[in-house]
């Protein structure tokens, strides 16, 4: 649609070019939008107001001289101005019908606009360390990385998933001293847990393994390895099962530890010392703020005699790695306690030499889950946390998903566990699915009645639709657009809130009993079949992109 209004605008604002009316050519900045209320068509371009200072003319005065050049093709069936100046555009019915043929010969490649080209993009998330089970907040990372995956090799990327990790460190360390002391305490011997250390029922799971692998023999081990390299391997099989369930998964795993003996962070604090951006105070290593725009230093390596680096200096070698991988695009999913780091992260690679344009991040709020309207408390440490895995288990990966993506990354969530669970139209994934339920439940009754499309849908006349569908066709063949702009903008909850809007649409159609689809008159039948098979095509199409089932029954 887009394209057919700026051609028919380019061509009206030549004629009046050459009749003298006008002086300056089409403008490239002018847009072609839906506007806000459907009430003022289904397309408006801010055409007239761009050319308004070249033009040294009020933008209504030129948008009524564009107006009167205008040669609407019969696939527009008005053309208005409206406003400051906007000038509005009103499909026919024909083009819809047009709109609605396309979708149905293209299939799924319909509702996948391919901008991708091959492209190679990294989405790297989740990336929570092997420290314990994955909690509700880890559930969000995975289900918006994952999302945007999907969207974006839909699209023609060629994505790759990676999971980053550190499975090293002061965590890891009280991790295998936490598993050391409950293999202790396991085979009687006295044992005293970290201060810090972790605290939740694993940690005595993967103890009581051990002992029944080797009874006693690790009683006095002293290489922490033993201890915590067990418990990293644990705990990485307990978080694939977790991605499992939510349809989550990775191409690819990288760690910090292969990162430093591999010497990559070794060169990343010698190529900043060699920039004069080291400083040594404290008895820590320091990236300096002030030269890169910080508001303050950083530490790389700190102090005691391990000298171990902190979190950011192998985070930066490992943006320098995916940058050397030639992806196209890396987009990274952290939580909002990541944000300072990332933007350190990210200078020190382009003070190193690198241009970090393609890198792209994704800061999520944090989540809130809410029973009876209180507040269900969280804590890794302390395990007093809600596992990923519990949610899934009240209330089904399905609605993990869609509640995950159903706010917008930067917006706090408050993941309501009732509303989660009720069956009824206000729980949006209940409202949606019932949708794809309820077409689905049109095709079994039109076999039953020996109603059928046929197979060369160019023989349905789609005449006989009302304005009311006309009105549906409208809103789903829109659908296309909206995933573009989800990946484009890295946004994958426009989809859900369309898809919801698209159902409502529906459900408010389908309850009018006039509206009933399997009726006396067979063309009116059959071009309503049309309808209702695209309308599910669309909705099982946004819920795939979403990671969430389309049942066929509810």
């Amino acid at each position: 649609m887009k394209d057919l209004i700026v051609s028919i605008l380019n061509a009206a604002i030549e004629r009046a070019r050459a009749a003298g009316q006008l002086a300056t050519a089409p403008p490239a900045a002018a847009s072609v939008e839906a506007p806000k209320d459907p009430a003022h068509g289904d397309a408006a371009s801010n055409a007239a107001l761009v050319m308004a200072r070249a033009e040294k003319k009020p933008p209504r005065a030129i948008a009524e001289i564009i107006r009167a050049n205008l040669e609407l093709p019969p696939e527009v069936a008005e053309a208005s101005v409206a406003g400051a100046g906007f000038i509005n555009f009103r499909m026919a019915p024909a083009f819809w019908h047009r709109e609605l043929r396309r979708a149905a010969a293209e299939g799924e490649r319909f509702w996948r606009p391919q901008i991708g080209a091959g492209r190679k993009m990294q989405v790297e998330f989740l990336s929570a360390n092997p420290t314990g089970p994955l909690t509700v907040g880890h559930g969000r990372n995975a289900v918006l990385g994952d999302t945007l995956a999907r969207m974006h090799e839909a699209s023609g990327f060629v994505v790759t998933r990676e999971y980053y990790f550190n499975n090293g460190g002061r965590q890891m360390k009280l991790l295998g001293e936490s598993v050391r002391a409950r293999y202790l305490e396991a085979i009687g011997r006295p044992a005293t847990m970290p201060e810090d250390g972790y605290q939740g029922e694993y940690i005595r799971d993967i103890a009581r393994d051990l002992v029944a692998r080797h009874g006693e023999a690790l009683a006095d081990a002293t290489d922490p390895e033993i201890f915590r390299a067990p418990a990293e391997e644990a705990i990485f099989a307990d978080i694939r099962g977790t991605c499992e369930r939510l349809g989550v998964r990775f191409d690819v795993y990288t760690n910090e530890l292969d990162l430093i003996r591999g010497g990559q962070v070794d060169a990343v604090i010698e190529g900043l010392r060699e920039r004069g951006l080291i400083a040594e105070y404290d008895g820590a290593v320091w990236l300096k703020g002030e030269p890169l725009g910080l508001p303050k230093d950083r530490v790389l390596v700190r102090s005691g005699p391990a000298r171990e680096p902190t979190y950011r200096t192998p985070d930066i070698a490992y943006h320098i790695e995916k940058l050397r991988r030639g992806f196209d695009s890396v987009i990274d999913v952290f939580g909002a306690d990541h944000i300072a780091e990332h933007q350190g992260v990210l200078a020190a690679v382009k003070a190193l030499g690198f241009d970090v344009t393609p890198i792209h991040a994704i800061i999520y709020q944090f989540v809130t889950l809410t029973r009876a309207g209180e507040k269900v408390k969280m804590s890794t440490r302390k395990a007093t946390y809600v596992t990923l895995d519990e949610l899934v288990d009240e209330v089904g990966a399905d609605v993990v998903r869609f509640f995950f993506l159903f706010r917008k990354h930067d917006s706090h969530l408050d993941f309501d566990l009732d509303l989660a669970k009720r069956q009824a139209p206000e729980n949006p994934v209940f409202y949606v699915q019932y949708a794809h339920a309820r077409l689905a439940s049109v095709f079994r009754e039109a076999e039953k009645k020996g109603i059928g499309l046929p197979e060369d849908l160019s023989a349905v006349d789609l005449g006989p639709l009302s304005e009311e569908e006309i009105a549906l066709a409208r809103k789903l063949v829109n659908l296309p657009d909206v995933i573009r702009g989800a990946v484009e903008s890295l946004e994958p909850h426009r989809v859900p809130f369309y898809l919801l809007e698209l159902a409502g649409d529906f459900h408010r159609y389908y309850n009018k009993p006039s509206n009933r689809i399997i009726s006396e008159q067979r063309e009116l039948s059959l071009a309503r079949l049309f309808l209702a098979r695209l309308l599910m095509g669309g909705i099982n199409s946004g819920l795939e992109l979403m990671g969430v089932s389309a049942p066929d029954r509810m």
